[in-house]
């Protein structure tokens, strides 16, 4: 079954762009012109991946952006952010917010087909159209496990000895696996409104999860850090 994309843009002229270049790539594309026609589609079906782009007549994609992250049901969906050249500030924010990746306009379509594709290879949609892959001779299993009602979480079976902290950390990187999570976005999940706590609270229990991982899976690095960003969990 193909992927369904959610294109946020306001030009006529890129949005048409940005279609066909999607659509002949095999892609079921939805166009909105506004944040308000965006929320709205997503409340009323399921997407893939967003592509959206910041300044539009009624507000900021931004805006949308940290509802989509803040809603269990689109908080782990694929966002590609658009933006102006010379809009340093937004694409800075934007990643922040927690988009997966963001291009510059002008961009080149193919450019941007291509990026769609990588991100929803990365969001488990086999080959990037939307059709599965060739499954490999043998397939594991996830690796975790979260058990959300009990608060914990196993890796390859075992349970990991965690603190509630540690607990609510890894329970949002594992929601958002494969996207970067900034460090204010960790804070607000594991800490809420302890004015307390800083950055450096997040580095340090982030240093004290990979210590467990690595005790039970001694071959594997599953949290990275992206300098100035934040953190990712990889399966």
């Amino acid at each position: 079954m193909s992927a369904r994309l959610l294109l946020l843009e306001d030009d006529p002229a890129i949005a048409r762009t940005v279609a066909y270049a999607l659509e002949r790539d095999g892609l079921l594309v939805t166009h909105s012109l506004l944040v308000h026609d965006a929320r709205q589609q997503l409340q009323r079906a399921r997407f893939d991946l967003l592509v959206l782009d910041v300044g539009l007549p009624d507000g900021s994609g931004l805006d949308l952006l940290r509802d989509v992250r803040n809603a269990p049901p689109t908080a782990a969906l694929p966002v590609l952010m658009l933006s102006a050249h010379g809009e340093e500030i937004d694409r800075v924010l934007g990643l922040e917010l927690g988009a997966d990746d963001y291009l510059t306009k002008p961009f080149s379509p193919r450019e941007l087909a291509a990026r769609v594709k990588a991100l929803l290879r990365r969001a488990g949609h086999g080959n990037g159209n939307g059709h599965p892959a060739a499954a490999p001779a043998a397939s594991p299993a996830a690796p975790f496990h979260d058990d959300e009602a009990g608060q914990r979480i196993s890796l390859r079976g075992q349970a990991l000895p965690l603190t509630r902290r540690e607990y609510r950390l890894l329970s949002h990187l594992l929601r958002g696996a494969g996207r970067i999570h900034s460090r204010d976005a960790l804070l607000a999940a594991a800490w809420g409104d302890d004015s307390e706590s800083t950055d450096r609270t997040v580095d340090t229990h982030i240093k004290t999860l990979r210590a467990k991982l690595r005790e039970l899976d001694p071959g594997r690095e599953y949290i990275s850090t992206h300098r100035g960003m934040g953190y990712c969990l990889d399966i």
